[in-house]
């Protein structure tokens, strides 16, 4: 058994066009080895670097989820940003374990290709793991996860139970909102939330509510453009919380506002009211679109 980590830089073709090959393909070197040490100083071995991010397996599930978090960390509090642009460097990165099989040098294995197909799932800033790897972890460690839900990973016939790692939960981890307050007290707080004819009611605490084209969503929705778990709400940290799981992804537009917060792998605090639009914008033909209210 080992535990593999894929950690692909975001953005990269921007960088290349921007920069140029050679001054691009200088900085992103130097930015690889620099994170290969930090894997190394957790008993990484860095199986190899792949252009823009690196192939590295561990002995222990503990050991790959702490030098994620150290190098999303090391990101976030010292941002490292490409000569002569305004954007930070970001990392996505999937994390799975399994039996490795090293031939020559490389390795190869299921949890290669899971691990590989996690960090092409993951936005900017995140960490992508599974059920199996929370299964293995020490409960403090287990604690720092939130499930996406099942997801069907390229290649593979069978759904994966897929969870983001909070490695940041000061920040609660890219949550978003738009012009309006995040801090209204809990009291009798719940979310109201309608499509079609269906109806239905998330108390604080109360929880967890799913959106999707499966018939046991608790919003069901039967479009071709809605996944089979598209979205979920729950309550965490005094605020509900909307969490993007899709493959097309979710617009949501607050009160009146003509423009949305679009979620692809990535969450947005709930507040007032408005639409949830699954699978396109909301002026797409027969957009699925529910409607939410936040009540205080």
């Amino acid at each position: 058994m080992a535990s593999v980590v894929f950690a692909d830089l975001v953005g990269s073709t921007g960088i290349f066009e921007r920069l140029g090959d050679e001054t691009a393909g200088r900085f992103v070197t130097q930015l690889t080895t620099a994170l290969a040490k930090i894997f190394e100083q957790h008993n990484g071995r860095v199986v190899k670097l792949l252009g823009d991010g690196l192939f590295v397996v561990f002995p222990a599930e503990t050991q790959a989820l702490t030098a994620c978090i150290a190098i999303q960390r090391r990101l976030s509090d010292r941002p490292v940003y490409p000569a002569g642009m305004r954007s930070p460097i970001q990392m996505q990165m999937g994390l799975e374990s399994g039996e490795v099989v090293e031939i020559d040098g490389d390795c190869y294995g299921d949890a290669v290709n899971s691990a590989a197909r996690l960090a092409d799932l993951a936005g900017a800033d995140q960490i992508l793991t599974s059920q199996r790897v929370r299964d293995l972890l020490p409960p403090e460690h287990q604690e720092l996860l939130r499930s996406l839900g099942p997801m069907y990973l390229r290649g593979k016939a069978d759904a994966t139970e897929v969870y983001r790692v909070n490695w940041d939960a000061e920040r609660d981890a890219e949550a978003t909102v738009m012009g309006v307050s995040m801090f209204a007290p809990v009291g009798k707080t719940h979310l109201e939330i309608s499509i079609g004819d269906q109806n239905r009611k998330l108390d604080a605490a109360g929880g967890r509510l799913t959106l999707g084209r499966a018939r046991d969503a608790d919003l069901s929705v039967n479009d071709t453009r809605v996944s089979r778990l598209h979205a979920a709400i729950e309550w965490v940290g005094g605020h509900f919380i909307l969490s993007d799981a899709s493959s097309f992804g979710t617009w949501v537009y607050f009160g009146d506002q003509p423009e949305p917060v679009v979620l692809r792998r990535t969450e947005c605090y709930l507040v007032g009211h408005g639409w949830i639009s699954l699978g396109c914008d909301r002026n797409a033909e027969a957009a699925p679109l529910a409607n939410f209210t936040v009540v205080s």
